[in-house]
């Protein structure tokens, strides 16, 4: 990912797509960021209305007490349990069957069975599970938080990728509002744009930027960004809010795109440009707009370069379009009838 400084009118920034090295003039990656940061925008003003439905069905849970005054002094404002109460018993049933103490795989045998086949099933299973439960140490808690979301939001999703500098499998719950995706979306396979909200400590971008995973650019300070309605209701139900500001938190925009990079257009068999875009991952930083990298989607090896799926989409019921319905959809009307209660004096 290196700048030639020498070039004349325009610098050349390199980007390392894998296992292939692409050359893209700085014109036209200016050009790429700012479409998809567009794009971005749009498809996250498209979805305001679930945020808003989402924010305001978190209030439900009832985990804040409630001082009033109207409509007398002395009243109290009471929130059936029913939302939460739902909210945990799935988690905990759900938990109890997924994450079973034998562990969460168990393998099963197609076609003739033998000796060896069996015992090669075993290594498999014991394998798999000690993979998930010792090694992958993320996997159990991330679960436990993704099964507490899920019934809420009614979508929740999990990236499943392999980390370099982990050197192995690792399995993130990513929550539905930090996964945004167009407005016509229908599933994950047919999306044409998945964008991937990352929160990043200035040092761990500089750790990525200094191993060469992301280009080594000045980024500026840090922006604020948006106020996430979701995130702020969050926080208020947490009881916490942000006071100290030193902490230099970058929002990255992992947008996995179909693109046609000039000058790495598909081609026929006779070299002629068939229009195809292509499946990417860019990386965007959003304060200063930057590209960070640029990284191919794709096996090498595959002639129909069909793009790899790193998210597993969740849904607690199946909904009317791409996030599903929860139990803040289902039993949020019911939920939201507030009793007054006198005080005694």
């Amino acid at each position: 990912m290196a700048i030639d400084r020498d070039m004349p009118l325009k610098e050349q920034m390199k980007f390392d797509i894998r296992a292939q090295e692409v050359d893209i003039m700085e014109g036209d990656l200016e050009m790429i960021a700012r479409e998809l940061s567009d794009a971005y925008d749009g498809d996250k003003e498209s979805r305001g209305d679930w945020s808003s439905t989402y924010a305001e069905g978190l209030e439900l849970l009832g985990m804040q007490y409630e001082d009033r005054t109207n409509p007398f002094p002395g009243a109290s404002g009471v929130s059936h349990p029913l939302l939460a109460e739902s909210v945990t018993q799935f988690q905990a049933q759900s938990y109890k069957e997924l994450f079973p103490a034998g562990g969460p795989v168990k393998t099963q045998i197609m076609g003739a069975i033998s000796p060896q086949v069996e015992q090669q099933s075993q290594r498999v299973k014991e394998f798999m599970n000690f993979q998930l439960t010792h090694v992958m140490e993320e996997y159990e808690p991330e679960l436990d938080q993704m099964l507490f979301h899920l019934p809420l939001s009614g979508s929740a999703f999990r990236k499943i990728y392999f980390d370099n500098t982990l050197g192995r499998p690792v399995s993130k719950f990513v929550s539905s509002e930090d996964l945004v995706v167009p407005y016509e979306a229908t599933d994950l396979h047919t999306c044409s744009r998945i964008t991937h909200v990352v929160k990043m400590m200035s040092n761990d971008l500089r750790k990525f930027q200094v191993s060469g995973f992301y280009r080594d650019i000045p980024v500026g300070e840090p922006s604020e960004g948006d106020p996430s309605e979701v995130q702020d209701k969050i926080d208020e139900l947490d009881g916490k809010q942000k006071t100290y500001t030193k902490d230099d938190v970058y929002t990255l925009l992992e947008m996995h795109v179909d693109l046609d990079l000039p000058g790495y257009e598909d081609a026929n068999e006779a070299g002629e440009e068939t229009g195809i875009r292509l499946p990417y991952i860019v990386t965007i930083e959003e304060g200063s707009n930057q590209i960070l990298s640029i990284r191919r989607n794709w096996n090498e090896t595959d002639p129909l370069k069909i793009k790899k799926q790193y998210f597993v989409h969740y849904k607690f019921l199946p909904g009317l379009g791409f996030y599903g319905f929860g139990l803040i959809h289902m039993l949020g009307g019911l939920t939201n009838r507030n009793l007054c209660i006198t005080t005694a004096y």
